[in-house]
């Protein structure tokens, strides 16, 4: 990938396909989009892909990256108007996508939030670490992402290799951005007004076996705001599902009629596997299974 400049840009992790709907992925704490590059190979067949990357030291409010991301789209824009657009935000970057989104509601065609952070605020106990950190020693950031990633990561479903990238890519962020970033999750707001006004089909996936966020109660959640939302919930992941071997973010897109021309019209409905039957059900059902823990089954990769 090329060297990332001075304010926020987009790597092109494959040639151009400008044939191809263009698939913009906004990445989660590390602002790095390298955490996608598993997923990327299957992802190519259909998709023109743009990773959003984000300097190191640049610090913007929710407001300034959400314009930047934007300013970006647009330009990608200026070389064909008619493409259709995807919007995939994970964690961090589920934040990121609904602040996007809200400020151009007609600009997507279709929307994935994965593991959104926006359960961050949520959780007083993360709050309160958020807090803290700033009086937590740089040294420590390196020793503490090592300690870090059990709750990121179900690293048993993980290669050696990208649990390596993860932790790299974890120890490359300076302690004043961390602070910073967890500060915009800690203040993470956004009116469900605004995330109403998002009519196109929203895939909202979550991992049941996130240690780090309740990301299936919070997924469960905006089912029930967002009005056009498919739900699909991977068992057995964790927070950094994406870098799990087992976990096929082109077969969760194909299956959920993502891919192709026919989107989902229904309103609020997700997806159900038992027994080798697909169910639909309502937005509450969704948040009954979150209570009860009965799961999907997740699409292996390969």
């Amino acid at each position: 990938m090329p060297v990332v400049d001075s304010k926020p840009c987009f790597l092109i992790p494959n040639p151009v396909q400008s044939d191809s709907p263009l698939f913009i992925y906004l990445p989660g704490m590390d602002g790095t989009g390298k955490l996608l590059q598993s997923q990327m190979p299957e992802l190519a067949m259909d998709l023109d892909i743009r990773c959003l990357a984000i300097p190191k030291n640049y610090l913007a409010t929710w407001d300034v990256l959400a314009k930047n991301v934007l300013d970006l789209i647009h330009a990608e824009l200026e070389q064909s108007c008619q493409r259709q657009i995807y919007l995939c935000g994970e964690s961090f970057g589920g934040c990121l996508a609904m602040k996007v989104a809200t400020q151009s509601p007609h600009l997507f065609k279709r929307i994935i939030l994965i593991n959104p952070a926006s359960a961050f605020q949520h959780h007083p106990w993360f709050n309160w670490i958020s807090q803290v950190t700033h009086f937590v020693p740089s040294l420590l950031f390196n020793v503490g992402a090592l300690g870090l990633l059990p709750f990121l990561a179900s690293l048993e479903r993980i290669s050696k290799s990208d649990r390596l990238i993860l932790l790299t890519t974890m120890r490359s962020i300076p302690p004043e951005t961390i602070n910073w970033r967890l500060s915009l999750l800690r203040d993470f707001q956004i009116d469900k007004k605004q995330l109403q006004s998002l009519t196109q089909p929203v895939l909202l996936i979550g991992s049941g076996s996130d240690r780090l966020l309740p990301s299936v109660s919070e997924i469960a959640r905006l089912a029930e705001i967002l009005p056009n939302t498919k739900t699909f919930i991977l068992p057995n992941s964790g927070h950094a599902c994406l870098l799990e071997t087992d976990v096929n973010l082109y077969q969760i897109l194909k299956e959920n009629d993502f891919l192709g021309c026919n989107l989902p019209t229904t309103s609020q409905f997700a997806t159900k596997i038992i027994e080798g039957q697909q169910i639909d059900l309502s937005a509450s059902e969704v948040n009954s299974i979150a209570v009860s823990r009965m799961f999907t089954k997740g699409v292996p990769r390969g």
